[in-house]
């Protein structure tokens, strides 16, 4: 009989993380990109990039569910949930593509198409994601395990960031050498080879172990009926409604920051003292800008986004350094009590973004590194979360349904990115943003404020929601000793998962 506490291989940890390290080239370059692709790219308003979101995003929200009921109902050699990140995958890779292709047509044909595409780009990403995210809670039952692999999952994810931040403008401006339309074209390709072999090496690295009681009768009625009994899954699809509201708002706005209300020649300074300035002709800038653009131009027209690219880098970096902290917090303090501080540190920080001037350039790093830093231990924490989530309803009814827990939860995250990016095109618009013209007084504060008031706002709730989860410590140990008991008398055997 299988293990269901087993301990995981490094393989199978290591080739599970590389799945969402794939997802988070589409996730990071529509959180960071997505809004100003529209905007300055393909030629979009704001207000009307911002209504497009919201629906192909609520779409996408709604079809969540779904995706966590057929999931749940899925019958394979290869079990539940491996499956989808297969058949995904090739699919996946061409619309990522044409998500980000800028056709000749005209203001109407063009708003069509980007719906269109971007709806598709994101049924997909539920199809893959939604399972995939399912998996941690049917590989093991150890609950350290599974902080474990969320921990990894993130490893991979903080690195597929780094490289998304720091390379996709600068390669935009390589590739497309004027001609940003072909930039994000040939750019997001890159990333889609990228991705689907990353889809294919998690299918073939890891096994479903945890199966429902056989015995078990299949309801929808039932599985939805019980999530709004189960209080601890109202409050983590609050907390993630609103977390990834804050991450679409900020981190669709950042690159504005960068562009409008940073002093461009402080930066241009930072830039050259670190050798990143094509006019040497020598050294580390000539290198980086041959194999990936990360440089200053002759012209000078880049330093915003070298700028912003060499921010986001280093962010992620120390990002990185948070979410390694993760496991050994969780296991001395507990998952609530770790969350909840990480995130009261981190909106204290972000607040504090509203006061920056715009030639506080060393200021503006350093307090996004500290920002980060507190931000980073809660990132797999909340994902180990939600399997804590679906052992507490089975632990109550009985009945497990796992990929339905992690469907509702991830339309909370996708009416989050909705909500985010929604009100961030609206805010910009309403404070009277103008793509590629010069900004006004008014326009700049709209801008300081989507990355720091606003977001603050939004992560308050999480800190409420989070002080009213009830799974603490003492009974997450608790529901995992009795579910092992229980779960002994049906195991499968290893063999039978693979």
């Amino acid at each position: 009989m299988a293990d269901t506490n087993k301990k995981l291989s490094f393989v199978e940890k290591a080739g599970y993380s590389l799945g969402d390290g794939a997802a988070n080239f589409v996730f990071q370059t529509m959180i960071m990109f997505q809004l100003t692709f529209y905007t300055d790219t393909l030629g979009i308003s704001a207000a009307a990039a911002g209504s497009l979101l919201l629906v192909a995003r609520l779409w996408d929200a709604f079809f969540d569910p779904m995706m966590g009921a057929m999931a749940d109902r899925t019958q394979t050699r290869w079990g539940k949930f491996r499956p989808w990140v297969l058949w995904t995958a090739v699919p996946w890779g061409v619309v990522m593509v044409l998500a980000y292709t800028a056709p000749s047509l005209d203001f109407t044909g063009k708003l069509i198409y980007a719906t269109v595409t971007n709806i598709l780009l994101m049924t997909l990403y539920s199809a893959n994601n939604t399972p995939y995210s399912a998996l941690t809670g049917v590989m093991t039952a150890d609950i350290n395990e599974r902080t474990t692999l969320s921990s990894y999952r993130f490893v991979a994810v903080m690195i597929a960031q780094i490289v998304v931040a720091g390379f996709t403008l600068p390669l935009v401006a390589k590739f497309g050498q004027g001609d940003n339309a072909r930039g994000w074209r040939m750019t997001m390709s890159v990333w889609a080879v990228i991705c689907v072999a990353c889809f294919l090496i998690t299918f073939a690295t890891t096994r479903e172990r945890i199966r429902p009681n056989p015995e078990q009768k299949s309801s929808l009625r039932a599985d939805f009926s019980g999530l709004l009994k189960n209080s601890p899954w109202i409050c983590m699809f609050t907390v993630t409604l609103f977390h990834f509201g804050m991450l679409a708002m900020r981190g669709g706005s950042m690159y504005y920051y960068f562009q409008y209300y940073v002093d461009q020649t402080k930066l241009l300074g930072l830039l050259q003292s670190l050798g990143l300035d094509n006019a040497t002709g020598t050294g580390v800038g000539q290198f980086l800008l041959n194999t990936f653009g990360l440089v200053v131009n002759s012209t000078r027209t880049n330093v915003a986004g070298v700028g912003y690219s060499l921010f986001s880098m280093s962010s992620q970096i120390v990002t990185l350094l948070g979410v390694l902290t993760s496991t050994w917090l969780t296991i001395r303090y507990g998952k609530k009590v770790v969350a909840i501080w990480g995130f009261v540190l981190t909106t204290t920080v972000t607040v504090l973004f509203i006061f920056l001037p715009a030639d506080a350039i060393g200021a503006t790093i350093l307090l996004e590194w500290l920002r980060v830093l507190t931000y980073g231990p809660t990132i797999p924490l909340l994902w180990s979360m939600f399997a804590d989530v679906a052992d507490y309803a089975e632990w109550q009814t009985g009945r497990r349904a796992t990929g339905i827990v992690y469907a509702t939860i991830i339309f909370g995250l996708k009416a989050g990115l909705s909500l985010g990016g929604a009100v961030a095109g609206w805010l910009l618009s309403g404070f009277g943003y103008q793509a590629n013209a010069a900004q006004t007084t008014t326009s700049l504060l709209g801008i300081r404020l989507v990355i720091s008031v606003f977001p603050a706002i939004f992560l308050g709730v999480v800190i409420v929601c989070l002080i009213l989860y009830k799974i603490d410590k003492t009974l997450n140990l608790r529901i995992a000793s009795e579910l092992a008991e229980r779960r002994a008398r049906f195991a499968p055997s290893e063999g039978s998962a693979s």
